[in-house]
This record gives structure tokens, C-alpha cells and sequence, in this order.
């Protein structure tokens, strides 16, 4: 009969052998089909070889891509480098331009009465010994024109630290200003790029306590978008208070319009550590508020209905983890950014992906054409666009759907694990760790703190 030691030996064995398979078979699997893997190598050795065939599937204008990081970026010499993408695929999907000089690509905006140029912001970290010895960034803004190459530097400055310090956001009030997304300093401004003179700002302390939100002065509101509207006559911004969950209305002479707030500090509910609200005015359906709501992992819009905001409209699908960005397009559809799902897409009335781009930590895509992000869309109420995603009817009526973790989890898995890392992966490498950790407790107990290396179907005689 099998002692029960060797039977024990047996089980570990097995579940080692099976988690390290699943393992093995996942990073194969998914180096294969490109899928969960970092970008897509296709684009930048398309740019590198002059290569005009598509990498990605046809639109009627130019897409044009701004991304975080990128683990495919390679110096002159093939060595990876920390650097991050900026391309614009072409109608047919070729790459029309392409480069990776920043740190971090941010924010991309199409430069009004130009037909290929784009001005967008950037983060680049400097060596220590251009600090001071310290850690530093320099946020700016850049316009490039994707035919010719051009670039310009608009505006730049250098703040502290790099990981909660870099601009996420400007936006173009006029030929001479621009509203900056002071994440560093947790405020708003309005710079004139002419007399590089701050002409206006709000500070967050204005009105919210250093209690709220994320921990002080370290990453307090991660205040990652701004948008210069125009609300009842009046000039306003519009502010993504990240970690408070909120997006707030600042009446740029009377202060915060407080009736306008969005969502509340851990009110997760309504928004959770959103990206990229995008205000669509009541000429074209709303008061309406299209938001990458980040940690619930969706896409949601508020319609303004007797003073108040009620949901209208959410999309979701089972890859769908992280978007930071979202715009109606003038045709109803919708241009999603899904950084951790590492593409872009692009979702018609119906709810359906039409098309899509896969590309390495994406953090805002532009259509060209269609104006500003959502400049020339209708809110989901006016389009009657049908909701998708697990809460929609036609899911909750559809038994066969698959659990999934929970988001905040799945988003962790995505900052802590390689990319090809998915829920199954996970588990098993918590399986292997953990029977091979106790396999080794077992025999150290079992050979009276000796190690003896053997084989499990070894058995040992009399």
C-alpha cells in the first residue's frame, strides 16, 4: 500500500507539473497571437522599414495614438528603452507617422484649420544631474505635423518627481493660451504662451480638504484632465479630480459651480478614478457627460436631467479593463482607449467593436476630422444608443456569461504581473508557489530539518 507521504508527494507533484504547464502555455499562447502581450511589434517595425503596408484594419480618416509606455521601444542598438509612442495610422491602417523621443505621450488634439497636424503633451525624465541631484520632469506641449515631421515646442516647464507630477492634459482656449492640468500642483491655469504669464488659476484647496482623495501632498487629486467650456454664458473648466472621483465645474469668475459636481469622494458607484470626461453641449443632445471610468472598468455617460446628472449609457466587454479615454465620433460611434487591454476600438450604435488597433499602453486617441474628442458628437440620450456590458439586460439574460475578478484586482494584475499575465495565469502561479513552498516544509519536517533531494514515486525500502 502507498505510505501517505508518497501519495502527498504525488498531488504536489501533479499540481506543480500542471500549474507550470498552464504557465508556460499561457505565455506561449499569448506571444503567439499577440494578445495580452504589450503592443503590437508590427508598428514600429513598419516605420523602421518603410514598410506602407496596414498593420491595423481601414477608417475613413487618420487615427492618431498617444501611449503611456511601451516595452517593444528599442534604442539603435535593439535594447529596450523606457519610452513610450506617438503614431498616427492612415485610412488604409498603414503607419503614417510615427516616433518615441518622450517619456510619456499624453494628451493629442488636432491643431484647428490644419488637416495632419496635432499639438500634444509629453513628459520627459531628467537625469539627476540636470535636477540638482533630484528626480525631475519636464511636462510640455508639442505640435508635429504627421506629413512633414515639423515640430514645434509650445510651452514647457519642470516639476519635481516624475510618477504623480507629469501634465496628463492642455487644452487650446485660443492662439495664445492653454489651459494646463496642473497634476504636480494640484490646480488648474491658464497660461499666455506669447508672455508666458499665468492669467488665471484654481487651486484645489479652493475647495476641497486635504482628507479627501488620494494620500497628501504625494498623489493627492491626480488631477488628469481639464476642458474649457462654456456653460449658461459663462466661462468654465471642466476638472477631473481622479482620486476624489469627481469632475467638477470652475466658473472661471465665480468659482466652483458646485451644483454641477459629478460624483463624490468614494462614491464608486457613480465614478471611480475616471480619465477623460468629454463635455457634450445641449446643441447636440446634452447637457451630457461621456467618462472613461476607469477602476469600474466601462464607459459611461451622464445626461443633466432637472438639475441633476442620471445616467444614460454604459459599455463594457470582457477585455475591457482600464480605459482612459473615450469621444463620440460625429457618425454616433465611439473611440474607446483601453490602456490595459493594450488597443484602441472603435464601437458603433449598435454596441459592436468595428474596428480596432492593438498597441502597448494607450492613453488617448484622437480621429482626425471630427473635431476636438467629442467636439462633434451627440450624447448616447439623443443617438438612443443601447447600454452593453455586464449590467445590461441582454447580458443579465444571458446565463452562459463568464465570472470575472474584480476589477480593482485585475487592474493590480496588470501593474504587478507581465502582460501576458491574465486571471488563469494568475492562479496558477499562486498554485505553483504555494504547493512548492509546501512541498519543501513537508520534507524539511519530514527528514528532521535534512534536505534530501528525491523523487516523488521514489519509495524508500525497508
Amino acid at each position: 500500500m502507498s505510505s501517505p507521504r508518497r501519495t502527498v508527494r504525488i498531488v504536489l507533484a501533479l499540481v506543480v507539473l500542471s500549474s507550470a504547464t498552464a504557465l508556460v502555455t499561457g505565455y506561449v499562447e499569448a506571444t503567439r497571437t499577440a494578445d495580452r502581450v504589450t503592443g503590437n511589434p508590427s508598428v514600429e517595425q513598419a516605420f523602421r522599414e518603410g514598410n506602407r503596408s496596414p498593420v491595423v484594419g481601414s477608417r475613413e480618416s487618420m487615427t492618431v495614438i498617444a501611449t503611456d509606455s511601451n516595452a517593444f521601444v528599442t534604442d539603435e542598438n535593439d535594447a529596450p528603452r523606457a519610452q513610450a509612442e506617438l503614431v498616427a495610422f492612415a485610412p488604409d491602417g498603414s503607419v503614417y507617422y510615427y516616433e518615441n523621443e518622450h517619456t510619456r505621450y499624453w494628451d493629442v488634439d488636432p491643431v484647428t484649420g490644419t488637416n495632419a497636424t496635432v499639438e500634444f503633451v509629453f513628459a520627459d525624465h531628467l537625469d539627476p544631474e540636470e535636477c540638482d541631484g533630484t528626480v525631475c520632469t519636464r511636462n510640455g506641449v508639442a505640435q508635429v505635423n504627421l506629413t512633414s515631421g515639423e515640430r514645434t515646442t509650445v510651452y514647457s516647464r519642470i516639476t519635481p518627481g516624475k510618477h504623480s507630477t507629469r501634465w496628463h492634459d492642455v487644452d487650446r482656449i485660443d492662439d495664445d493660451r492653454l489651459l494646463v492640468a496642473d497634476i504636480a500642483r494640484d490646480r488648474v491655469f491658464i497660461v499666455n504662451t506669447t508672455t508666458q504669464l499665468v492669467e488665471w488659476e484654481w487651486d484645489a484647496q479652493s475647495d476641497f480638504t486635504i482628507d479627501s482623495g488620494g494620500p497628501f501632498p504625494d498623489d493627492w487629486t491626480h488631477l488628469n484632465d481639464v476642458e474649457y467650456v462654456e456653460i449658461d454664458g459663462r466661462e468654465t473648466v471642466m476638472v477631473s479630480l481622479r482620486n476624489q472621483d469627481q469632475v467638477v465645474f470652475i466658473d472661471i469668475e465665480r468659482g466652483l459651480r458646485e451644483e454641477w459636481t459629478l460624483g463624490s469622494d468614494s462614491d464608486h458607484d457613480t465614478l471611480y478614478e475616471q480619465h477623460n470626461p468629454d463635455y457634450i453641449p445641449s446643441e447636440y443632445g446634452g447637457p451630457a457627460l461621456l467618462v472613461a471610468d476607469s477602476e469600474n472598468g466601462r464607459v459611461v455617460e451622464y445626461q443633466r436631467e432637472d438639475g441633476e446628472w442620471v445616467q444614460s449609457w454604459t459599455w463594457s466587454d470582457e477585455r475591457l479593463q482600464w480605459p482612459r479615454d473615450a469621444d463620440r465620433l460625429p457618425n454616433g460611434h465611439t473611440l474607446v482607449t483601453d490602456s490595459n487591454g493594450d488597443r484602441v476600438f472603435e464601437v458603433d450604435r449598435d454596441g459592436e467593436v468595428v474596428w480596432t488597433a492593438s498597441i502597448g499602453f494607450p492613453y488617448e486617441a484622437e480621429r482626425l476630422g471630427t473635431g476636438d474628442e467629442s467636439a462633434g458628437g451627440h450624447s448616447a440620450a439623443s443617438l438612443e444608443l443601447p447600454a452593453k456590458g455586464p449590467d445590461s439586460a441582454e447580458n443579465l439574460a444571458d446565463s452562459t456569461l463568464t465570472v470575472r475578478l474584480p476589477l480593482k484586482l485585475t487592474n493590480a494584475i496588470s501593474y504587478l504581473f507581465p502582460r501576458w499575465v491574465g486571471s488563469i495565469e494568475l492562479v496558477s502561479l499562486i498554485l505553483l508557489l504555494g504547493s512548492s513552498i509546501c512541498w519543501a516544509v513537508l520534507e524539511y519536517r519530514w527528514w528532521g530539518g535534512r534536505i534530501e533531494l528525491r523523487s516523488p514515486l521514489t519509495v524508500k525500502r525497508p
